[in-house]
């Protein structure tokens, strides 16, 4: 099994599979009102067939090479994840993206996931662009984009239709070159 440390917390980044259908369901649980706030991952993972039909099709993703889900424990617990929703290898391509339930946050760990996620697109697999979209009202969303060095782009107006209202979306990036510089000691 693959596991990275997200540092001296003790805090691991891994794949989040199939097997992991009850854990994952059990922590979308725990956190579905705070994590239903701007992703719609609650509303997709109801049960457990559901929890397990999500990771299944990110495992499909995986062998494309369209996407990868990856989640976050601490503590033994997974509390977490981030993930490429998307991935166009062939264009250089990837949106990014993430969640998190409420007994994790400000802990930093999103920061240091995605920082691992996008060494690995762009210095694996040759990666040039990555996004990260997010509601113009996701404001813990929005401040990793800026801690990563991502750089906004602009503004979707009323893009994405969730929940009843059509909302915001911004567009924030990194090009390989600038995270590359910006990784240099």
């Amino acid at each position: 099994m693959f596991a990275v440390s997200l540092g001296d917390d003790g805090a691991e980044l891994r794949p989040l599979e199939a097997w992991h259908a009850e854990e994952f369901l059990k922590h979308i649980d725990r956190g579905r009102d705070y994590i239903g706030q701007y992703v719609g991952l609650p509303d997709s993972v109801t049960d457990l067939e559901s929890s397990r039909s999500l990771l299944r099709g990110y495992a499909e993703k995986a062998a494309a090479d369209t996407g990868r889900l990856y989640g976050i424990w601490a503590g033994g617990e997974l509390v977490g994840g981030v993930l490429f929703r998307t991935m166009d290898v062939a264009k250089g391509s990837a949106e990014a993206g993430c969640w998190l339930e409420p007994s994790a946050a400000g802990r930093g760990l999103v920061t240091r996931a995605v920082r691992v996620i996008i060494d690995w697109a762009v210095e694996e697999r040759g990666i040039h662009r990555v996004e990260w979209v997010v509601s113009t009202e996701n404001e813990p969303s929005i401040a990793v984009a800026r801690r990563l060095g991502m750089t906004k782009e602009g503004v979707l107006r009323e893009y994405y239709a969730y929940r009843g209202r059509r909302q915001d979306m911004e567009i924030w990036s990194v090009l390989a070159p600038e995270w590359r510089a910006a990784r240099r000691p």
